[in-house]
């Protein structure tokens, strides 16, 4: 990113709070990431049986997406934010808190639904400052969303490598992120205050549209880039775990090393987007993620394998900022609702990945599974180079 950027983000008291909503919310999914193998232990779950069962959340994401934006109409997409994103902090505790399979499910359904609603609203937030400021920020916040998961993965592994329980981990960190929303409440109404003046990015029209040619490209490519961050999302700690037998501590490493290069891809993306373009960019993400994918596949070795998720997280930093963008300007759409409706259909990516990926481990291996999404990875850069509607 470009100095003069990165100062102006600093700079200005609303774009950080916004930053601090994407952060919380990253931290927060880093948070859980780190304790999905302790839920497989728990449940006596097969690779399988956790691609299932890790369903469960993104099912509610998918399902509340199209609901989001008549949400962020009624409430303002800056309560909207806040309130959904303490919402979801409590609903993830419940997963650690469930006696059986079932309850387990639905808890992870309610806590994707929440998270979806914050998801949204956040990305709608950072849109509309953008277009009223004239400032550029999307890259920024989620550089913030990255480092907080890598944060969140890291102090979840290290905390519960030291012996304390994940449930009491977990509680800790929902009270916190509930307090975070509850300061962040004065700073974010100056936003809602600017859409009521009449600003024309303010979210209005159509709640939800099916996707014109344009919008379908997108969803193409973000369903490879959900992909790919979905399964580092859910299976880079049980790879850690299972395949490479690393130390208890180093578990959570694996999405933290990816986590904190999808940061630094996003903090210096500005810079990049301006002096490549969002194409060459893009294309060059697939091509580095599919290569960090095939690293732990072919050189299994921690050492390896942290470089690997680190390339990754490297590959696909900016592909969220670029498509989110990107949706936001497809013409006879609202900012909200390209945004969500590009959200509805991409995450079949993180909606079939993890049961997939599940799937191909339990039958073939989960090295195999890595390797496929690094296919996937390929062909996002290949139709990157095709999409018109990135620049």
């Amino acid at each position: 990113m470009r100095v003069g950027a990165f100062t102006s983000f600093y700079r200005h008291h609303i774009a950080r709070s916004i930053g601090l909503v994407f952060a919380a919310t990253g931290l927060l999914y880093g948070t859980w990431s780190a304790l999905i193998p302790f839920v497989k232990e728990k449940f006596g779950l097969d690779e399988a049986q956790l691609g299932l069962l890790l369903l469960s959340l993104p099912a509610g994401v998918t399902i509340m997406n199209p609901f989001a934006v008549p949400i962020l109409h009624r409430f303002g997409a800056p309560k909207t934010a806040l309130f959904s994103l303490a919402l979801a902090s409590v609903l993830f505790v419940a997963p650690l808190t469930a006696t059986s399979v079932w309850l387990l499910a639905v808890s992870l359904f309610f806590a994707g639904a929440a998270f979806s609603t914050t998801n949204v609203a956040m990305n709608t937030c950072s849109t509309m400052l953008e277009g009223q400021q004239q400032i550029r920020i999307m890259s920024t916040c989620h550089g913030l969303w990255s480092a907080g998961a890598m944060s969140g993965s890291a102090l979840a592994s290290v905390f519960t490598g030291l012996g304390i329980l994940p449930l009491l981990y977990s509680s800790i960190v929902a009270g916190l992120l509930v307090s975070v929303a509850l300061l962040l409440r004065r700073p974010l109404q100056f936003l809602r205050e600017i859409r009521q003046d009449g600003d024309e990015t303010a979210p209005v029209g159509k709640k939800f549209t099916f996707p014109n040619a344009l919008l379908w490209s997108l969803i193409v490519i973000s369903l490879c880039t959900n992909l790919a961050e979905g399964t580092m999302a859910d299976w880079s700690a049980v790879y850690m775990k299972e395949v490479l037998a690393s130390p208890p501590y180093m578990i959570g490493w694996g999405f933290a090393s990816y986590a904190f290069f999808m940061a630094g891809g996003r903090f210096v993306g500005d810079g990049l987007l301006v002096r490549y373009g969002e194409r060459v960019v893009l294309m060059g993400g697939g091509i580095v993620a599919a290569i960090g994918l095939l690293l732990p596949v072919i050189f299994q070795n921690t050492g390896v394998a942290l470089l690997g998720f680190a390339m990754v997280g490297a590959g696909v930093s900016l592909g969220a900022p670029v498509l989110y963008g990107a949706s936001s300007r497809v013409p006879g759409m609202a900012p909200g609702a390209g945004l969500a409706t590009m959200n509805t259909f991409a995450m079949a990516g993180f909606l079939g990945g993890p049961a997939l990926i599940g799937f191909i481990a339990k039958y073939w291996s989960l090295p195999a599974a890595f390797a496929l999404v690094s296919c996937a990875a390929l062909f996002w850069a290949w139709r990157a180079r095709q999409t018109v509607a990135i620049k």
